[in-house]
């Protein structure tokens, strides 16, 4: 008895002088949000890995705290978790290419000399053989007077071409052509039946991570979602001067040509088969969406949605090592999510419902490739149609006092003109993206609402000020390791300026009498059907 006396005595002892120890109190709004981060880049949730178990914790967390905000459920069957089927998948083994030609015995290509398999989403086994046409870098871009494929006829054909696109291609366009996916669904745009891919030199050591796994979601045969041709291999140097021996235009004429990154090339058969065999395996998982829905109030704009997005999911732990594994993503994108949340409960606390529908979305998978994004635009819980516009919200940084806001996609809709007077209102000014190269436009989740037509921006505190030299600390020290965890600076009173900010844009989106629209002959509008473009 007194034994245990004294052990509660010292534990209260302990505590005392841990709770005198702590930090002084933070302001009601900041501590609320800090208290997100807290939970969500906790080490208990193991860097929150799409698909597992701590994830799972995570996307109910944010769903009691949608409910919470009042939101109404907008999963699936009157919940607020959207089921997103994942499947990871990767080549099985070397597979096998074979290069025939009339008149010739069979070549072999070989492993990690001549070749990598390509890892194919859609099919669990895949053979062809097929002729082989060069097709330059693939491109068709008629606004750069573009045809890659001018005089030439690929249908039932394979397709060997190099990566990337031309550095004088606007930015964002650039990193839109230079997508394999891109050019895979060009390529079957053309009727071809596969890709193969040269290199300018040789393959890394061993294939270099050729068995890596990726991930896409499921489709209901257990094979994963897959857009255009399929990406058959790579080549290296020495694999593409076997495949082009003969051909038209010898491959010492076509490879120094490729040093130049604005170089074209005639299209042309190379007089060869290409024969493959690849297989893929899959591995089924199961991970979740989170979406809640503040009803709009006009019965007429009521029924446009308004989507503020933040990816949930981060990077897990690491497969090996020693020390600190997890990869706790605070700023990536814990408090992105937190700021999320914050925002819904702004609209309950005005007492005043927006007149335009608002979906709040937490989504899954961003880190493997804009995943969960991409399975709600194709498989949205509200009509496709209804969706006006995106915002999203991803790894705001927060260890400085912003002096402006990027908004990537500004320039592209009538959203940029919507976001720079919500923001004005605030005392805080627009700025351009600081760095085109980046393309940064396509790389997070509100591209999937692009691609589906939708106006979109993407949001970032700005490089103002301290903001350049923030930004790139933590790009140098932190963005996807261990590091970007909550030992890290991070100034709350930042995050309310940023919630109070996004939180302007919502209500100004929501509450306009027009919709937003693409600028007129605006390219990504144009390209995906959107509203306004044409």
């Amino acid at each position: 008895m007194r034994s245990s006396v004294l052990t509660a005595l010292a534990a209260l002892s302990l505590t005392t002088t841990s709770f005198a120890q702590t930090p002084p109190v933070l302001p009601d709004d900041q501590a609320q949000m800090k208290a997100h981060v807290l939970f969500l880049a906790s080490d208990a949730l193991r860097g929150r890995e799409a698909a597992s178990p701590e994830y799972r914790i995570a996307a109910e967390y944010v769903a009691a705290q949608f409910f919470a905000a009042g939101l109404a459920p907008a999963g699936d069957a009157g919940g607020y978790l959207q089921k997103v089927p994942l499947v990871a998948f990767h080549p099985a083994d070397h597979g096998d290419v074979v290069l025939t030609r009339p008149g010739t015995a069979p070549q072999p290509f070989v492993f990690a000399e001549d070749y990598t398999p390509g890892a194919i989403a859609g099919a669990a086994r895949t053979t062809l053989d097929a002729p082989v046409v060069f097709v330059g870098h693939g491109l068709v871009a008629p606004r750069y007077k573009r045809d890659d494929y001018a005089g030439v006829d690929v249908r039932g054909k394979v397709v060997a071409l190099f990566a990337g696109a031309p550095a004088s291609f606007q930015s964002e366009e650039r990193a839109h052509f230079q997508s394999p996916a891109t050019k895979a669904a060009i390529a079957a745009a053309h009727g071809a039946v596969g890709v193969i891919v040269l290199s300018r030199g040789t393959l890394p050591p061993g294939g270099g991570g050729w068995d890596r796994a990726r991930t896409t979601w499921a489709r209901p045969d257990g094979t994963g979602e897959m857009q255009g041709a399929p990406m058959l291999a790579t080549l290296s140097a020495g694999g593409a001067a076997k495949l082009f021996a003969g051909a038209r235009t010898p491959w010492k004429t076509i490879l120094a040509k490729a040093s130049d990154g604005e170089a074209r090339f005639a299209a042309e058969p190379l007089g060869a088969n290409l024969a493959v065999a690849i297989r893929t395996v899959f591995e089924a998982g199961t991970s979740a969406n989170v979406a809640g829905m503040i009803r709009g109030s006009d019965p007429a704009l009521g029924k446009d949605v308004v989507v503020l997005s933040a990816h949930l999911d981060h990077l897990g732990v690491k497969a090996e090592g020693t020390g600190d594994l997890i990869y706790n993503g605070a700023e990536d994108n814990a408090v992105g999510i937190a700021a999320l949340i914050e925002e819904a409960k702004r609209f309950k606390a005005s007492g005043r419902p927006p007149r335009r529908s608002i979906l709040f979305l937490a989504v899954t998978a961003e880190e493997k490739g804009l995943v969960g994004s991409d399975y709600f635009a194709r498989h949205p819980t509200v009509p496709i149609r209804s969706i006006v516009a995106d915002v999203n919200l991803d790894m705001p940084i927060l260890s400085y006092p912003f002096e402006d806001m990027t908004v990537f996609g500004a320039d592209r809709s009538t959203l940029g003109p919507i976001v720079a007077k919500a923001v004005g209102t605030l005392g805080v000014t627009m700025s351009p993206d600081p760095d085109p190269a980046q393309g940064i436009f396509v790389r997070s989740d509100h591209y999937r609402f692009v691609q589906q037509g939708v106006p979109s921006v993407f949001l970032w505190p700005g490089q103002k000020g301290p903001g350049k030299a923030a930004t790139a600390e933590f790009f140098a020290k932190r963005y996807h390791q261990v590091s970007d965890d909550l030992a890290q600076p991070i100034d709350w009173a930042q995050g309310i300026r940023f919630v109070n900010a996004n939180y302007a844009i919502a209500r100004e989106i929501a509450d306009g009498d027009a919709r937003p629209r693409w600028n007129k002959g605006d390219f990504f509008g144009l390209l995906y059907g959107g509203y306004g473009a044409k």
